[in-house]
């Protein structure tokens, strides 16, 4: 863990002109429209110049940056994160105060966090207790997600009042978590016509909550009882089925829906089929920095507190063709969005899942290395170009969530979030040195290039080569209005979805015909049930199951998690077969066939 400086409360009043006034010189700005060399100059934490250096007379006390050689780009959005959340009889151990620090030091300068009241709980009380854990610690803006986990005239009332007077547009919903948060169908219809009514922005958790609760209970009873019981009981078609669903409600209820944490292949499909249906209205999709940056085969063998730090859900999937399926469809536009699902817990609260993976406390690292896990998977594997890294890390979340262009952009009149980017520098992850509360880090030995030189939080110069010094309280809470124009207008008719043509052309192929080779089918997958039972063969040596004495995964007949994309692939576990024709992705090398 990094032994970096304590928090420092306020900003010395010695310091303040020079935090106040900076300006930038020499580099490459990058925005998720284009990219141009100019000069920034910022003052009291607004970007008040852009431009050629013949445009501009620098004043007196203004820290100067040479960013030769450098990206000056906007600072990163997550728009998924669970500081100091309490779970299953734990807290993160990541609160707004050291989440918000890691954040910081790799270059995200604005978090959006999930308040979860508990069942029957006031979501206006629950939005206080967060607000009260925030404020006082974060050191970069943030916003907030409400959880809807139950259903009642009073929720509804109060969905009204965040939208209208807390600063709250978006509201999160479950599938999952039979008894606890999960929602029936006729309830999630409700709810999303309520959000609608708002101009709001609806979220959801999308597995198949009942399926997985019987599949625990078998799995349970057959004394599968570790970690990899988790994956076990929520496979990717439960994932599929519920987005295919969730998208299909969502239309009905003619409510915008952003799905969450899309983990696997077949579940990103899903997705990518309903924005094409819907003809990019509607449907927007995130994937995770863990989903990007590993799978399940990492920790397989290496006991039970490994695997159980690995756990989240959904699941990371066991094939190792799914980071970059799942970064391809980032770059194709099926996908909008990278978050980090921040919810990390040590060793000894992992540990409450021993002999039970239901109580294992389900989250992990990513809102410090999201940013250049992106870059080393997206853009120097050649599969995603810079302005594309800054639109699906920063700027589309801005614009979802209705900050744009305060946030998400370099420009003038916009906070000065900024990130000094090294696209050529390396680093490599380690829970020695990473700034989170956590004593592990799923991505632990990981080199990777895309390295913060500077990052700037309104302004203020918080991290400078490695050395991160942030002010806690600095933050401050930014409201995210209804209805924000980059999603209703298309909805209401104001501005036409991109016309297919023009979207061709964009996407260097035909998307017409991508999506008629993509003849998705989903046969029938064989249950849980079928494999307790004995009828299916029991796997082999070297599967993922580590409960001793018990039985394990069926892989099937054919091992193809080696294999690579190509015409007609079969996805093994998903049990989804595509043919999906590669492009060239934007500014980078051919991928031949996925």
């Amino acid at each position: 863990m990094s032994t970096s400086p304590k928090p420092v409360k306020k900003v010395p009043i010695h310091l303040q002109s020079a935090q106040n006034r900076v300006y930038i010189k020499n580099g490459e700005i990058v925005n998720h429209d284009k990219s141009f060399k100019a000069d920034v100059y910022i003052e009291d934490g607004i970007i008040k110049f852009v431009g050629p250096s013949s445009e501009i007379t620098i004043p007196g006390g203004v820290r100067t940056i040479d960013a030769s050689g450098l990206m000056i780009i906007p600072g990163g959005i997550d728009p998924h994160t669970h500081m100091q959340l309490p779970f299953g009889g734990a807290v993160a151990v990541d609160d707004f105060y050291h989440g918000t620090k890691a954040a910081v030091a790799g270059g995200t300068t604005m978090i959006i966090d999930f308040v979860l009241p508990n069942k029957h709980e006031s979501m206006i009380e629950a939005y206080d207790k967060w607000r009260s854990w925030a404020d006082p610690k974060v050191c970069c803006d943030y916003g907030l997600h409400v959880g809807i986990t139950w259903w009642s005239k009073s929720v509804s009332e109060e969905i009204g009042i965040l939208c209208k007077e807390l600063g709250v547009n978006s509201f999160k919903t479950f599938m999952a978590y039979k008894g606890l948060y999960q929602l029936n169908d006729s309830d999630l219809l409700d709810v999303f016509e309520r959000i609608r009514h708002l101009n709001g922005v609806a979220m959801v958790h999308a597995e198949n909550g009942d399926i997985i609760a019987k599949n625990t209970q078998r799995l349970l009873a057959e004394g599968i009882n570790g970690p990899e019981g988790h994956e076990l009981s929520r496979p990717e078609e439960v994932e599929a089925e519920a987005v295919h669903r969730a998208c299909v409600l969502a239309h009905q209820a003619d409510c915008p829906l952003y799905v969450v944490h899309v983990m696997s292949k077949s579940a990103g499909i899903e997705l990518a089929r309903a924005r094409h249906r819907y003809r990019g209205r509607y449907i927007m999709g995130e994937t995770l920095a863990a989903a990007l940056g590993t799978d399940a085969t990492c920790c397989q063998h290496l006991g039970f507190d490994a695997e159980a730090a690995h756990v989240l859900s959904p699941p990371l999937r066991p094939d190792k063709t799914t980071p970059e399926f799942l970064m391809k469809l980032l770059a194709n536009d099926d996908l909008q969005l990278t978050g980090s699902d921040n919810c990390t817990f040590n060793k000894e609260h992992k540990a409450l899942g021993k002999g039970d993976f239901t109580k294992i406390p389900n989250g992990v690292n990513g809102v410090e290395d999201r940013m250049s896990l992106v870059w080393e998977k997206g853009v120097h594997a050649g599969l995603l170009d810079p302005c594309r890294f800054v639109a699906v890390t920063s700027t589309n979340a801005a614009k979802i969530f209705n900050i744009y262009p305060q946030k998400g952009r370099i420009a003038v009149g916009s906070d000065a979030d900024i990130v000094i980017w090294n696209p050529n520098a390396t680093r490599t992850i380690s829970k020695d040195t990473h700034h989170h509360a956590c004593d592990f880090n799923i991505f632990e030995g990981m080199t990777v290039h895309g390295v913060c030189e500077f990052v700037l939080v309104r302004g203020r110069i918080c991290a400078e080569r490695g050395n991160v010094r942030v002010a806690e309280g600095f933050g401050r809470f930014i409201p995210t209005p209804v209805r924000p124009p980059f999603v209703y207008d298309i909805i209401e008719g104001k501005v036409q979805s991109q016309p297919e043509e023009q979207h061709e052309e964009k996407q260097n192929g035909s998307v017409a015909k991508r999506f008629a080779e993509l003849d998705i089918q989903i046969p029938v997958q064989e249950p849980i049930s079928a494999m307790l039972a004995g009828n299916l063969a029991m796997p082999a040596e070297g599967s993922l199951c580590s409960t001793p004495s018990v039985r394990g995964r069926v892989d099937g007949k054919r091992d193809l998690q080696e294999s690579s994309f190509s015409i007609s692939e079969e996805l093994d576990r998903s049990g989804v077969r595509a043919c999906i024709k590669v492009k060239n992705p934007p500014g980078g090398k051919s991928s031949g066939f996925w």
